[in-house]
């Protein structure tokens, strides 16, 4: 359908210290994914604070990172969860998608985790996977839990600055990474049991409308984590490929960022001086690769 985009090579920015690697899959989420999956870890979520330092999750072992500009790597956390996303808001605290426990607060001094959000109306959430939040302070968040084709009631959220909660989607089979456009009027799901990105407009009065494929992909494991630039070209991982790819505002394939590691890239970050590089997190080996933009990067603090 479209020209092959050109090849963009990545390198190794931090590799996970062997101190921090767990020898055996024993961990319960490692006990009901279908598929095979590193021991070690699986980090995902990586996002940047205000001093440029880099905060990454360890689903199986509920651990969160954070990684100096050198690559140097230290727990801040480890508790009783499934941290899947993670984002730092603008005062400072970091909200953690957690895949047992649903919307967690993370306090970067002490360690302390403690529950956000927990229930709906109610009801426990299936198992969330990622969070974005837009400028006003809006909390938009997937739960994804082993839905797919086969089940497609996977959900997606937002949480309003005010407290209120809104149910925008209910039937997405697998919803996972999610960014708003820099106008915040269209919010980007990435559906990876559908190997697609679903395009979700948002209405003047808070409501979705004519939702549909944005872009459709093949091969591989589908889609996980999404970014976006200042100019609205969204970046995709695609796990099973070891390929990030860059797509035009208008979903036209502008590069193929490839894996020097891996192949189960997982998410991504701008970050950097200039905020032009993008930090990848390559949860087969337990890597965080860097490739050096040739586009404007977005800005380091997306919403909030």
């Amino acid at each position: 359908m479209f020209a092959p985009p050109p090849v963009l090579r990545t390198s190794v920015f931090a590799r996970l210290p062997d101190r921090f690697r767990k020898p055996l899959p024993t961990s319960e989420w490692h006990r009901h994914q279908p598929g095979l999956l590193p021991a070690h870890s699986l980090i995902e979520g990586p996002s940047f604070d205000r001093q440029g330092q880099l905060y990454c999750v360890d689903i199986p072992w509920g651990r969160v990172f954070r990684i100096d500009p050198k690559g140097e790597f230290s727990q801040i956390a480890e508790y009783d969860g499934e941290p899947n996303g993670l984002k730092i808001h603008r005062d400072g605290r970091i909200f953690i998608a957690d895949y047992r426990n649903g919307i967690m607060v993370l306090d970067p001094e002490t360690g302390k985790v403690k529950p956000y959000l927990e229930r709906v109306r109610l009801e426990r959430l299936k198992a969330v996977n990622d969070l974005h939040f837009a400028s006003n302070g809006d909390l938009y968040f997937t739960d994804q839990g082993l839905t797919g084709w086969h089940d497609p009631t996977g959900r997606v959220f937002r949480v309003r600055a005010s407290g209120e909660i809104d149910c925008l989607l209910d039937n997405v089979p697998s919803p996972n990474g999610l960014v708003l456009s820099p106008d915040e009027s269209v919010l980007y799901v990435a559906v990876t049991r559908a190997n697609a990105i679903w395009r979700v407009p948002l209405m003047k009065d808070g409501t979705v409308a004519k939702v549909g494929t944005f872009i459709q992909l093949s091969g591989g494991g589908g889609p996980d984590g999404l970014a976006i630039d200042e100019a609205g070209n969204l970046v995709v991982a695609h796990i099973g490929l070891g390929v990030v790819w860059l797509f035009s505002a208008r979903g036209e394939p502008m590069l193929r960022i490839e894996s020097c590691e891996g192949t189960h890239n997982t998410n991504m970050a701008f970050g950097g001086p200039d905020r032009r590089t993008l930090f990848i997190t390559e949860s087969e080996t337990g890597t965080v690769l860097q490739a050096d933009m040739p586009v404007p990067g977005m800005r380091m603090f997306s919403g909030v």
